[in-house]
């Protein structure tokens, strides 16, 4: 009996504790395939915001909801039934049952995602469920957005902000579309971060006791890197 108590002891003092990491920063900087890398590597879980705030986005269009009416957003927020897979090796999303991982990556979603996403009432549904997601991780989570650090999750256990150049980011944005115009992708970046910093609610910002790392000049292997090693140092120290 007492070997059973030991071996349970000493398995609880090595296995690493669980811990949120949140993940911010604009469109482009590497936020999403680092934090799919980090919780794969850290066995986390792992949680895309965006796709979320895409994803209402796509059922709004779809269901003939006024994308540039905040009242008719607002009324309608909280009708779709949004469903986030956390596994980072294959992350879902699904609205109302239907797969939605393909659908929500269109240029018409892109283009109307910041105005739905201002609607105060679309980002207290999403702000809550995110919120559930993150405590039902039990091993730990990591989740990327532009107001997790500030808004969602203010106590998660570490906050990293990630930033590079506006050129850098248009350049790596361009690759991952065939045909897209470098100059316009880079106005379209800029355009969307005004958006996003601009919003009154729950804004892109940076926390004031989050770590921030340049991107610009550095491969995403060493982004992974550095920010493995920052939540390893976190997890070490709980």
């Amino acid at each position: 009996m007492s070997t059973t108590v030991e071996t349970v002891s000493a398995a609880a003092r090595t296995a690493p504790a669980p811990v949120i990491v949140a993940i911010d920063g604009p469109s482009g900087t590497g936020k999403s395939s680092t934090s799919k890398a980090v919780a794969a590597q850290l066995g986390l879980s792992y949680l895309d915001t965006g796709a979320q705030y895409r994803a209402i986005t796509w059922w709004m269009l779809n269901n003939g909801i006024d994308v540039r009416n905040a009242a008719e957003i607002a009324t309608a927020a909280a009708k779709p039934v949004i469903v986030s897979g956390t596994d980072p090796a294959a992350p879902t999303i699904t609205v109302d049952g239907e797969d939605a991982s393909g659908p929500i990556r269109t240029q018409e979603v892109t283009s109307a995602v910041s105005a739905v996403s201002a609607v105060p009432e679309v980002r207290t549904l999403i702000t809550e469920l995110q919120r559930s997601i993150a405590a039902d991780a039990e091993r730990g989570i990591v989740v990327e957005g532009r107001d997790i650090g500030t808004t969602v999750l203010p106590d998660a256990d570490i906050k990293i902000f990630l930033t590079a150049s506006p050129e850098a980011r248009a350049a790596r944005r361009s690759g991952e579309v065939k045909g897209s115009d470098l100059a316009a992708t880079k106005e379209a970046l800029i355009t969307r971060d005004a958006a996003d910093s601009g919003r009154k609610t729950s804004p892109l910002a940076k926390a004031g006791d989050a770590v921030e790392v340049d991107t610009t000049e550095l491969t995403l292997q060493q982004v992974i890197e550095c920010v493995v090693t920052l939540v390893g140092e976190k997890q070490a120290a709980k």
